[in-house]
């Protein structure tokens, strides 16, 4: 059976291929990527480039020193043209919540699996979300009790966990709103024998 490597020390990510009974070791790729954003925002990329490219770099850099196929991935926010990282402290997270409050916004979602340094797959689902209005109180509260998991995320929010009281609406894979379009991503291991057909 071919082996598979998690080019990412995301815990969620690890726990969806878990979760479906993917066999794997983790190897974070450890690359630069507020760099490699910088550089593509300066040239005019679009979150979904920006969210598939740095999914492919992170397969191929690992892919580099370590056998079989890796897997790498990534996650944009887009909203009306604005691209939002993940927040760096809570104030941060707050203004991405004010920000995203009664909007909709969307994730790209980008999964790369390299071999040898070359890329063999690529997929970018985009689900689209609509947070609800919420008091600033209610944002408080919500950051009070999610503390450092805010900053872990793109949108300060976990949908798989206290973040789903955020929202009035979800259109999109889910697994992909959690960090990994796990469905194409399992019918492609499935081609490579690295899961039971």
């Amino acid at each position: 059976m071919t082996s598979l490597v998690l080019a990412s020390a995301s815990a969620i990510r690890a726990s969806l291929l878990r979760g479906a009974g993917v066999a794997f070791e983790i190897d974070p790729a450890n690359i630069d990527e507020d760099e490699v954003k910088r550089s593509m925002r300066a040239a005019g990329a679009s979150p979904r480039e920006q969210a598939d490219a740095l999914a492919a770099l992170k397969a191929a850099h690992v892919s580099r020193r370590r056998p079989g196929l890796v897997l790498g991935a990534d996650q944009m926010l887009a909203i009306e043209g604005e691209t939002l990282d993940k927040p760096a402290d809570r104030a941060a997270a707050r203004a991405h919540l004010h920000r995203l409050r009664g909007r909709t916004h969307q994730l790209m979602c980008a999964a790369a699996i390299a071999a040898e340094g070359a890329v063999v797959w690529r997929f970018v689902a985009t689900p689209t979300l609509r947070m609800r209005m919420f008091s600033d109180e209610f944002m408080e509260d919500y950051l009070d009790r999610v503390g450092e998991a805010a900053l872990k995320s793109v949108g300060a929010y976990q949908l798989e966990g206290l973040g789903a009281q955020l929202f009035e609406q979800v259109d999109g894979d889910y697994f992909s709103v959690l960090g990994l379009p796990l469905l194409p991503l399992l019918a492609f291991l499935r081609e490579y024998g690295v899961v039971p057909a």
